[in-house]
């Protein structure tokens, strides 16, 4: 198997910051693995929360035996950014060579459409009233918060934005007491789900404490190891194939906290149309569905995934699977 990488950027239609932080481009690797005259592609976006850097993730990869396989990248490599884009470019390079998609191989259903959210970036409380009035048609925003003003801010957004479906994303930005203080509001203001409200590993006053809302767990969650840590703390866990290390691991985590009484949420980096396409497969039927990346760039890939009223459409072969 030839594995190649390849450090690509790809520039937002705006700035996108949260809690952490602002960017103005998408920066992401991109696999690509040959054998047998068929190529795979995947793609993944190391993030800096969990220490990962573009240029150590694409040594990780680069490290990784020529004769790798699925099956034995969780013996390779952990759970995260690198064994992610090689997992989905393996997965890419079977279903090619087996003349199939990818859902097919997996054991799948048939993938259909499913409604996704649309990221509204942290700004003033008038900068994001101006960005929920430009998407209020869209059927499920998602608000980035987690700072100084933030009720202002959510006020802002269902002033703009009075019909559309609202879930938050604190991205570990509050205290325990802000959030006790926020939750009333957020539930005055009708929004359907608060994203981890405080950091991973100082999150045990959630299950101290009512929960008026659901709250789902992000930076808490990364593979099926997560789970038990989460009892009594959150009721939804937000699956990322960045933090599962692929779609392989992705399925699993998502039928485990299925399993565990948990609801699902599917979410993703900043990247392209390549990242999102195996999340599709692991969407259907989530509760809450966030794969907005490729509608966030100034300019996606070729044969980038198909978004209309219906949200976005499983990938063309041409892209991916």
């Amino acid at each position: 198997m030839r594995i190649e990488v390849t450090a690509e950027a790809f520039p937002l239609a705006r700035t996108f910051t949260i809690s952490r932080g602002s960017r103005t481009e998408a920066r992401v690797l991109t696999v690509t693995v040959a054998r047998e005259g068929v190529t795979g592609r995947g793609e993944c976006v190391p993030y800096s929360r969990y220490g990962e850097t573009m240029e150590g993730v694409a040594e990780a990869i680069r490290a990784v035996r020529a004769d790798v396989t699925r099956a034995r990248l969780p013996e390779l490599l952990p759970a995260g950014a690198a064994r992610n884009a090689l997992d989905c470019a393996l997965w890419d390079w079977e279903a090619k060579r087996a003349g199939r998609r990818v859902w097919e191989l997996a054991g799948l259903p048939p993938p259909g459409p499913e409604v996704t959210a649309y990221t509204l970036s942290l700004d003033t409380p008038e900068a994001m009233r101006a960005q929920a009035a430009e998407n209020a048609g869209r059927p499920l925003l998602k608000v980035k918060l987690g700072g100084e003003g933030d009720m202002a801010r959510l006020e802002a957004v269902r002033a703009g934005a009075p019909k559309a479906r609202i879930v938050v994303d604190a991205n570990e930005g509050w205290s325990a007491e802000e959030y006790a203080a926020l939750a009333p509001a957020l539930v005055r203001l009708g929004v359907a789900m608060v994203e981890q409200p405080l950091p991973a590993g100082r999150d045990e006053a959630l299950g101290e404490m009512a929960r008026p809302l659901p709250v789902c767990a992000d930076e808490s969650c990364h593979d099926r190891a997560s789970l038990p840590a989460l009892a009594g703390r959150y009721d939804m866990v937000n699956v990322k194939l960045d933090k599962t290390g692929g779609l392989t691991e992705a399925l699993a985590l998502r039928d485990a906290a299925r399993s565990a009484g948990y609801g699902v949420m599917v979410g993703c980096m900043v990247g392209t149309s390549l990242a999102m396409a195996p999340a599709v497969l692991v969407a259907q039927g989530a509760a809450v569905v966030d794969l907005d990346g490729p509608l966030l760039l100034a300019q996606d890939r070729p044969h980038g995934l198909r978004y209309d009223e219906r949200g976005v459409h499983p990938a063309t072969p041409e892209l991916w699977g």
